[in-house]
C-alpha cells in the first residue's frame, strides 16, 4: 500500500490541528518517499516522536525525480512493502511531484491510502470569500517579467470573464516582488486574498482587500509561504 501522508503547513502548528490517524499511518512503516529528507524527519517526529529515525528508510522524490530512479523502492512494493509519501507541506501530490508515485502504483496494482490533512491552496479558497464551486489552480507564476505581467492580466480577465477564482503562488523569497507586481499590474478594483503563514497560531495572516486597498497596507511576506487568489 501506499499511504498518502500530510505534512503541517507551519512547525508551529499544534498537534491537536490534525488526526490522531495520521500518527498511526505513520508508525506502519518504515518507508517513506519524501521530497526533502531532513523535512520529513522533522514532520514524522512531530507526529510519531516514538518512532525511532535510525529505522527510517528515506527515498527523495523531488521535481527532479524519474520512475527510473526508484527502482529499488517500486522492487520493494511489488515485494509487499508499504511505503507512505510525504509532501514538503500539507497535501501530497498539490503544487508537489508525488504524483509520479501515485500514478506508478495505480499502474501496479497497489492500493492508494489518502489520509485527511492540511492543503494551504484549499484553506487559502476557503477563507477568501471567492467562488469556491469554480476555482483554478495554477501553481507558480513566470519569473520572466514580461511572461508575469502577461499570465497576471490574464487571470484577472478569467475572472472577470468566468468568475472562477484564481489560485497561485510564489517562491516566499519572491513574494514581495510578486505582491509589487501584482499592484502595478491589476486594476483597483480587483480583490486579492492573500494567505500567508497558514496553521500558524502566532502569525497567521489571511486577508482579502481591493488591489487599490492592498497599494496602503501592502503586508511584509519575505520568505513566508503564502497562497495568492484572485477572485470577486
Amino acid at each position: 500500500m501506499l499511504f498518502l501522508i500530510p505534512a503541517y503547513l507551519s512547525d508551529a502548528s499544534p498537534l491537536a490541528y490534525f488526526a490522531p490517524v495520521i500518527k498511526e499511518f505513520i508508525l506502519k512503516t518504515d518507508y517513506f518517499f519524501v521530497e526533502n529528507e531532513k523535512t520529513a524527519r522533522k514532520v514524522i517526529k512531530f507526529f510519531a516522536p516514538e518512532k525511532k529515525q535510525s529505522d527510517l528508510q528515506l527515498f527523495v522524490l523531488d521535481k527532479y525525480s524519474e520512475s527510473g530512479d526508484l527502482k529499488e523502492a517500486q522492487t520493494l512494493m511489488k515485494n509487499g512493502q508499504d511505503f507512505g509519501l510525504l509532501s514538503e507541506a500539507g497535501l501530497p501530490c498539490i503544487a508537489d511531484p508525488g504524483n509520479l508515485m501515485v500514478k506508478w502504483s495505480h499502474e501496479n496494482g497497489i492500493k492508494v491510502i489518502p489520509i485527511n490533512g492540511p492543503s494551504s491552496i484549499i484553506l487559502a479558497l476557503i477563507s477568501s470569500g471567492f467562488n469556491g464551486q469554480e476555482f483554478t489552480f495554477h501553481g507558480y507564476l513566470p519569473i520572466d517579467k514580461g511572461e508575469k505581467k502577461q499570465k497576471i492580466q490574464w487571470l484577472e480577465n478569467q475572472v472577470q470573464k468566468t468568475g472562477y477564482s484564481q489560485i497561485f503562488m510564489e517562491t516566499p523569497y519572491r513574494n514581495n516582488q510578486l505582491v509589487d507586481d501584482l499592484i502595478k499590474f491589476l486594476q483597483p478594483n480587483t480583490k486579492l486574498c492573500i494567505a500567508a503563514n497558514i496553521n500558524d497560531p502566532e502569525s497567521e495572516f489571511i486577508r482579502t482587500l481591493s488591489i487599490k486597498e492592498w497599494q496602503k497596507t501592502k503586508p511584509e511576506l519575505h520568505k513566508v509561504p503564502a497562497v495568492f487568489v484572485l477572485g470577486r
